[in-house]
């Protein structure tokens, strides 16, 4: 997890607290969240570095809309970084 960008931890996140999103709705929960455009030139590549590490799977809806979801590895990657950062503010 410490070895990922801020931008790849967000996604781990936003695809953990969605049930199987398509990079659409991902790229929709994120710019609610921080008022900022995502762009899918940076999105797509984040997407396909997390699914590369293991942490995200890669599933297809139709020809055209692929879905994502959290895998056990990246549950468990995200709980060790989670309780590593409480750690640091108790």
């Amino acid at each position: 997890m410490h070895g990922l960008t801020g931008f790849q931890r967000d996604l781990l996140y936003v695809i953990a607290g969605l049930d199987q999103p398509s990079g659409q709705s991902i790229k929709e929960d994120l710019e609610a969240q921080s008022g900022q455009e995502i762009t899918h030139g940076r999105l797509y590549p984040n997407l396909d570095t997390v699914v590369d590490a293991g942490l995200v799977s890669k599933g297809t809806i139709d020809r055209r809309t692929n879905y994502y979801a959290i895998t056990d590895a990246g549950l468990a990657a995200l709980e060790e970084y989670h309780a590593w950062g409480s750690d640091r503010l108790a």
